[in-house]
């Protein structure tokens, strides 16, 4: 939680703002990338859970390349819009984007909670952004993950997933990743952000403190 970025508190009360008092007419959307996944086939079928031994899975695998998923979270009802991608520039970004707005019904503003990663900055999404008033980027700061709550659908996904998932071509990670998303927008439950800003930097000073003194 300790921090070097400069505009760490502006960012964080802009964010944290987001979670605790949304505006009115508007979705908030938490949008982040998880690069390289990769699509990993096991040279042997793995063994189940049972009593008294736990699953298991070979540790040699082939590899069949990786796969991009971009995902944005609803913050308010914990729904997921993802698409897969083979990279990850603001070209494919901005693809997202408009998937994302037309996904939204018109009449609503959107807000989206993005990082600090240098695609997300790129002059062709600025100028984009400038000519689409109804969407705007909220930046968390660097090195501040746990700001961003698509990352615990992202934790999510992995544990259920991807860790112990066996797929035999990137189409198939792909369509198994767009399964368990459609899966769990059935029945979604929004992640409840918590925390105040002063409880934050309160937990940011005291963490500096003990750095400081070595305690």
């Amino acid at each position: 939680m300790v921090h070097n970025d400069p505009l760490f508190e502006e960012m964080l009360v802009d964010v944290v703002g987001l979670y605790l008092s949304p505006p009115e007419n508007a979705v908030i959307f938490c949008v982040d990338e998880k690069s390289s996944i990769q699509a990993l086939d096991r040279m042997r079928p793995g063994l189940p859970m049972k009593k008294g031994r736990a699953g298991t899975m070979t540790h040699d695998y082939k590899r069949h390349g990786t796969s991009t998923l971009f995902a944005a979270l609803n913050v308010f009802t914990g729904e997921v819009i993802g698409e897969c991608k083979q990279r990850h520039r603001h070209q494919e970004l901005l693809s997202f984007l408009k998937t994302v707005e037309k996904q939204t019904p018109e009449d609503l503003e959107l807000h989206v909670i993005v990082d600090n990663y240098s695609t997300h900055k790129h002059q062709k999404v600025k100028n984009w952004l400038k000519r689409n008033k109804r969407l705007t980027l909220h930046f968390i700061p660097t090195s501040s993950s746990w700001l961003n709550l698509v990352e615990r659908f992202f934790s999510l996904i992995t544990d259920k997933a991807i860790r112990r998932g066996v797929f035999c071509s990137v189409a198939d990670l792909e369509e198994k990743l767009m399964q368990f998303i459609a899966k769990h927008n059935v029945d979604p439950t929004p992640f409840i952000w918590t925390k105040s800003v002063d409880v934050i930097l309160e937990k940011v000073a005291r963490a500096k403190k003990s750095i400081i003194h070595g305690v």
